[in-house]
């Protein structure tokens, strides 16, 4: 059920260690998922093959807002928490309210972090964590040209026709 992979950031941490005691092998990623594109899913199917379980950490409305300027998100984090709920590929979404996951990277202690190929291992926010413990950070491949800014332009150019 789809509801069931959503945990509150308050309860990832027992969530975490649960699947630690059980020797699961945890993959984090993390992002703002606002319009979900077959970038977005074939990244995600990709980091779910370096590990047994997903956790993805939502970047909640006012982080996008922060991050990405007033006219976003477009999908409320709600709705975007449950798209992304709905892929195979993902076991359990988490909504962050700050600006980075460094702190819920701190709770979940992942064996692997991953983030798409626009980001190199150096840049990826929590990678001194999980090196730290000796687990990996990958990045993995970028679609390019696909993306929601690319979408959102597309959808704007259309109207302006």
């Amino acid at each position: 059920m789809i509801k069931n992979k959503l945990i509150p950031s308050a309860q990832i941490a027992d969530v975490a260690a649960s699947l630690h005691r059980d020797n699961k092998k945890i993959v984090f990623t993390n992002g703002c998922f606002d319009i979900l594109h077959a970038g977005h899913v074939l990244y995600l199917e990709s980091a779910k093959q370096l590990g047994d379980i997903l956790v993805l950490g939502l970047n909640s409305d006012a982080s996008v807002k922060r991050l990405k300027g007033e006219t976003r998100p477009i999908v409320a984090q709600y709705e975007r928490s449950i798209v992304i709920a709905a892929l195979e590929a993902v076991d359990y979404v988490v909504i962050f309210d700050e600006d980075t996951p460094y702190q819920l990277i701190k709770l979940i202690q992942p064996d692997v972090l991953v983030k798409g190929g626009d980001w190199t291992v150096d840049k990826i926010i929590g990678s001194d964590i999980v090196q730290s413990y000796g687990g990996d950070v990958k990045s993995l491949c970028y679609e390019d040209g696909v993306s929601s800014t690319s979408i959102i332009d597309k959808i704007l150019n259309l109207r302006q026709v």
